[in-house]
This record gives C-alpha cells, structure tokens and sequence, in this order.
C-alpha cells in the first residue's frame, strides 16, 4: 500500500507507527470499500511470508486472534528477517539475519514468498535484486513524509504489468513482474 509520491508508512492506523513524528497514520482507511476488499482477497492467496521485524511484530500481535480476516496466515511460515529476535511464540517463525539468507529461501523449491509491509526489508530487498514481483496498491493522494517504498540504494530494474485493476474511488492494484535489469540507455534482460 502505497501513496502517489511513495509513502508506505502506517497505512492501517495512526499509532502503527508514528516514527519521525508521522501523523498520518490510516491513510488507507478512506478508500477501503467492497471492490477494494474483493481485489484484496485476490492477493492474499496462500503464500509463506516474509516481514522485517516490525511488521512481524504487529502481524504476531493480531493475526494469531484474528485468522477468520485472513484464512491460514497463522499456517504459513513466517520468515523474519531481524538482527535481534530469534524466537515467538506464533507458530511457525522462522530468523534470518543476512540477504545470503533470504537469497538461499529464494532459491530453494518452496512455496510463494509475499512481503506485506516491511519497508526496510523491502528496500534490502530491491538493493540486493531479490524481487522477482510488485503488488502495489497505489492510493490518490500525496502525503509528502514518511517512510517511502523507494529510497536510495535501490537498483535499476525493468518490470512488466501484468495485471490491474483500479477501485471506484481510485485506488489502482497493480501487479508487475520482473523483466530484466536496466543497461545504459536500454531495457532488457
């Protein structure tokens, strides 16, 4: 969930992370409506997941309550990428420390990997070519602080849409694959 000009911070409500003074929390809150709720439940297919430690730690605070919203999130594996946890008590956690780490689960034969929030393990992600698909849900409105989705470090690449739809109240879901890396002046893989 993203705004126009990129920010990603506390979509869902005003103390989910009020860092840097942020007061705009629950942006998303406006455009959530029946479309956007049945475009959403597309996405969230069954996948395993892969959340840097905040996230996790306000995924961990609710979902294991709350599985009726969002069926077999507390099933799948929980990857977690962070420095300082190592364990929790919501079944099926599993820590990874390094990049090396998440580009061997990348690699490996299991099953899809979705990031939900998670903004700085995005960015590592994007500084280290290991995003293979963007889910965006792009939000009319600019709010002109707070954490953004793309910041220094990440490298050029090429995507491909390839598929979108847009809500009655403007909100475009936009799913992009990856199609190759950036060359002087070209794209192309």
């Amino acid at each position: 969930m993203i705004t126009l000009d990129g920010v990603m911070q506390a979509p869902g409500g005003p103390e989910e992370d009020t860092t840097g003074s942020f007061k705009y929390g629950g942006w998303v809150v406006p455009y959530f409506d029946e479309a956007y709720g049945k475009v959403l439940e597309k996405q969230l297919k069954p996948a395993d997941l892969l959340l840097g430690r905040k996230t996790f730690e306000i995924f961990a605070g609710y979902w294991p309550e709350h599985e009726n919203d969002w069926p077999g999130i507390n099933d799948v594996t929980k990857y977690v990428m962070s420095g300082n946890m190592k364990k929790s008590d919501w079944k099926n956690s599993v820590f990874l420390k390094s990049p090396a780490d998440i580009e061997e689960l990348k690699n490996s034969n299991g099953n899809d990997i979705q990031v939900h929030g998670s903004g700085q393990l995005i960015q590592l992600l994007l500084k280290n070519d290991l995003v293979d698909e963007l889910w965006l849900k792009i939000h009319p409105l600019i709010i002109g602080e707070g954490k953004k989705l793309y910041d220094t470090g990440t490298i050029p690449a090429a995507f491909t849409l390839i598929e979108s739809s847009v809500t009655p109240s403007g909100v475009i879901f936009a799913n992009y694959k990856r199609a190759g890396k950036v060359k002087t002046g070209t794209f192309g893989a």
